[in-house]
């Protein structure tokens, strides 16, 4: 009797993932996300001017919010794993916190994106004026958003494909950059003193710390930003195969990249150049190929920057849409934006972000003042991203109180638990109150209260129209997960 009763377990279970996501992205493509996700083009535009205000200290600075995010980052991967039926980590922070967390954490998260995604398309059109300048704006910005949106909707593999190659790219160009340093430093390529004086140039002109603590920590609130997306690995558990193999190994990797990919990047930059040689209006890695000799080093640079913003612009598109299914799915978005199509991709949810970016194309016409606007909102989005890091240590420290017995059995365990977990928050307080001493940043922060009023408001007319929200399979069970199988299929 027992047999027929599994058949039809299993004819259930495959109508229920026929509605669900697919599991489409494999290891390959979960760890190159992360890396991708955790090399943003402020690392190749941004640092010029981080490091003209912390000198060689940036690289302190660099591993200090790298180690911050790792710590989250291994706060979302114990609980994503304690669950996996957990789509994001707006379903955890539902089902941990509460509903109006997973509501306020999803659209804000959600907000964060679509507002970047479109400052992504706005700067690939500044891009592409080094080659086409006298080509219409509106041009290149429908090719990005068409050409996105077209290979995002197959499936979910495509998505996993276009990042996979993205990442490569800005992966060569570190890697290039970093030989080719090293070389100019062994070769004593820009003094004759040797190579020494050229490692030098690291605590030479003032000093490790040459503007003192105000250099140092004001640096904090440009490096910050850089790391905007390193979360993005935590929005595709629904969408990975064995995800208790290839979510820990991309996780557990982000330290090392950092070390690679930002400190070591920027520790041959300072070594070639003194810090205050390098132009803070000017991205490092173009002056670095300069010197080098390379003539065609501003198209180089151009084509990195390029891939980098539409890497960043495709995840808005796949991130934004996951999270609107999700929203859907727990009744806080319409139900029309969790339909699947055949290949288990939020297609409606698609359709909705490509015409939310639409909106860079009015934004490229409407003159110097609204992108000055523009850049506003943009500053509100770096706030919402610590909102969404915080949230999810949050979630970690009501999952520790609520499923005592998850953590105990669990293999892959955030290090520092709870005390961890307060230091960190307690960091990115330090943050907040950094970005508060920057005048661009103060009003962005100023305004921040404005979106938490809106979200509030939306709140309680979704509960006033629909009050009966239905109980998901997320917040009806809470199966453990056997973390020791991987270690037994080794």
């Amino acid at each position: 009797m027992q047999q027929p009763h599994d058949n039809a377990a299993s004819a259930a279970d495959t109508t229920d993932n026929a509605e669900e996501l697919h599991r489409g992205l494999s290891n390959r493509h979960i760890q190159l996300i992360a890396i991708g996700g955790a090399i943003g083009t402020g690392l190749f535009m941004g640092s010029g001017k981080a490091i003209s205000k912390a000198g060689p200290s940036i690289l302190l600075v660099y591993m200090v919010i790298g180690a911050a995010i790792f710590l989250v980052l291994r706060a979302m991967g114990e609980i994503l794993l304690s669950n996996l039926k957990y789509k994001s980590f707006s379903d955890f922070a539902t089902d941990l916190i509460g509903r109006p967390a997973g509501f306020f954490l999803g659209w804000s998260y959600w907000f964060m994106w679509v507002v970047t995604a479109v400052a992504d398309i706005i700067a690939i059109v500044g891009y592409t004026e080094l080659w086409w300048p006298d080509l219409p704006k509106a041009v290149p910005a429908l090719v990005v958003i068409i050409a996105l949106l077209a290979l995002n909707l197959p499936s979910v593999k495509n998505f996993g494909e276009i990042e996979f190659w993205f990442a490569m790219i800005k992966i060569v160009a570190i890697c290039a950059l970093i030989i080719v340093g090293a070389i100019m430093v062994a070769t004593s390529f820009t003094t004759p003193s040797g190579a020494h004086a050229q490692v030098a140039n690291l605590w030479n002109d003032g000093g490790f710390f040459p503007n003192g603590a105000t250099g140092f920590l004001g640096a904090f609130q440009i490096a910050v930003f850089a790391f905007m997306g390193s979360e993005l690995v935590g929005t595709t558990a629904a969408e990975t195969q064995n995800p208790t193999v290839t979510l820990p190994k991309a996780i557990n990797s982000v330290p090392v990249r950092i070390l690679i990919f930002y400190v070591g990047a920027l520790i041959v930059i300072l070594m070639v150049n003194p810090w205050r040689e390098i132009d803070p209006a000017k991205s490092p890695f173009v002056t670095m190929f300069t010197l080098a000799g390379i003539a065609i080093a501003a198209h180089i640079v151009n084509v990195v920057v390029l891939t980098s913003a539409t890497s960043s612009a495709n995840s808005g598109i796949f991130s934004t849409s996951r999270m609107v299914y999700g929203l859907s799915q727990e009744g806080y978005a319409p139900k029309v934006l969790g339909n699947l199509s055949g290949g288990g991709v939020p297609r409606n949810a698609l359709f909705l972000t490509s015409i939310l970016l639409l909106s860079s194309i009015a934004l490229l016409y409407a003159g110097d003042s609204i992108i000055e606007a523009f850049t506003l909102v943009t500053t509100m989005a770096a706030v919402l991203v610590i909102f969404v890091w915080s949230m999810i240590l949050v979630s970690y420290l009501c999952y520790r109180a609520k499923r005592p017995n998850l953590h105990r059995e669990t293999t892959y365990p955030m290090p520092g638990g709870v005390v961890a977990c307060w230091i960190v928050l307690a960091f990115f307080a330090f943050i907040i109150g950094i970005l508060a001493t920057d005048k661009d940043t103060l009003t962005g922060l100023m305004l921040m209260p404005i979106w938490f009023i809106l979200l509030t408001i939306g709140w309680f007319v979704k509960n006033s129209i629909n009050p009966e929200i239905p109980e998901t399979s997320i917040t009806q069970s809470h199966p453990v997960v056997d973390m020791k199988a991987p270690k037994n299929n080794k």
